[in-house]
């Protein structure tokens, strides 16, 4: 008879801390029917584990870097709402770097969003759109490049090893093999790429890994083709529903957007924040303050509290409870209480060419603690 060791103490410790730990508080409420009475159970639930969030701590530092500004089109950012001459704005990429300590005591480090723009450009749409427009006009007009994540670290003094944890609130247009490494090569390249992270594993909602199994066509523009072939398993942590990562850091299930949308929830000394994409602005929470022409007027109209960023459209209902969420979790901006801290992922920029389609209010970013390594004692 042969027994399986158990792993010792600190290897059971170090895998405890990759998992994810559910949060009770939103258990059941996505399954409510009918949706008037399930947009009630979010927000009840929301308000419920915003409570307990606070009093577990805070989070020891967060500084937000823009990485590139891309296309996109208006009448996607506001639902159609928007009144605009121009088609395009232009959306800002921004990465997060998060350090907390997680619930085994050991401090943590989690990069969010850290867009590559190169495999941003394999995208389906964005392949397309230069294929049709051409260069110039996606390249050179709507299109700036910041920096490059790799860059990133070095400049506030990490490395590439410290980083425990990568997320995003979605894969659109992300080549996840050129974040997380690969065993296969990516097209017209030599060699699989080696990860950007070396001993950061991937957190994704269990349905966003299912879109790239079985791509449904009203997904397929967005999503880079093959985009996770060869990401090796033991890089990647799929989790469902809602989940607190560490003190101070939650990631919570935010579908509607796509099936398995995620936003980002911090306990800073400024408050809560949320990040997610499910708007471009904090018109899109907020339309009952918008300045942009439409964007208030169509909310009124309709009766509702939230404008969608509408690229796709998998499920419009569930999208407008998220951002319920989202808006029950913020606390107000210490700069214009009016305004909510919920700080787009991509957030519109104030281009003047894109006029009078410009932000009403800007976060502009975050900026919390010091940043150390590893080795730091934080």
């Amino acid at each position: 008879m042969t027994t399986t060791p158990k792993p010792a103490p600190s290897a059971k410790k170090a895998q405890d801390a990759a998992v994810p730990r559910p949060i009770p508080e939103f258990e059941g409420v996505h399954d409510v029917w009918p949706r008037g009475d399930r947009l009630r159970a979010v927000r009840r639930a929301a308000a419920t584990y915003r409570e307990r969030f606070v009093q577990q701590g805070r989070i020891h530092a967060v500084r937000s870097f823009d990485i590139a500004a891309a296309p996109y089109p208006t009448r996607f950012g506001f639902h159609g709402a928007a009144l605009a001459v121009n088609p395009f704005v232009s959306i800002v990429n921004r990465m997060l770097v998060v350090q907390f300590d997680g619930f085994d005591g050991e401090p943590k480090t989690l990069v969010w969003e850290p867009t590559v723009a190169a495999g941003t450009a394999q995208a389906p749409f964005y392949a397309q759109l230069k294929r049709l427009a051409g260069d110039f006009l996606p390249e050179h007009v709507f299109a700036r490049y910041y920096q490059d994540p790799n860059t990133v670290l070095p400049s506030c003094g990490l490395r590439p090893e410290d980083v425990d944890f990568v997320s995003f609130d979605h894969l659109h247009v992300q080549d996840v093999r050129m974040i997380m490494g690969s065993t296969s090569t990516v097209p017209g390249e030599r060699a699989p790429r080696e990860a950007l992270f070396p001993r950061a594993r991937l957190l994704v909602h269990r349905r966003e890994l299912g879109t790239f199994e079985s791509m449904h066509p009203m997904q397929w523009a967005w999503y880079v083709d093959g985009g996770m072939d060869g990401v090796p398993g033991e890089r990647i942590t799929a989790f469902d529903g809602d989940v607190e990562l560490g003190v101070g850091v939650s990631l919570l299930w935010t579908p509607g957007h796509t099936d398995g949308n995620h936003s980002l929830v911090l306990n800073t000394p400024d408050g809560v924040w949320v990040s997610s994409e499910n708007g471009i602005s904090a018109d899109n929470w907020q339309p009952e303050l918008s300045r942009i022409p439409g964007v208030r007027r169509h909310a009124a109209f309709y009766g509702h509290e939230v404008v969608p960023n509408a690229n796709t459209l998998e499920d419009s209902l569930d999208q407008y409870d998220s951002m319920v969420k989202e808006k029950t979790l913020a606390d107000p901006s210490r700069r214009d209480p009016r305004w909510l801290q919920i700080l787009p992922s991509s957030e519109l920029a104030p281009f003047k060419r894109q006029w009078p389609v410009l932000p009403s209010f800007i976060h502009g970013g975050l900026n919390h603690g010091e940043l150390t390594p590893a080795s730091g004692g934080r």
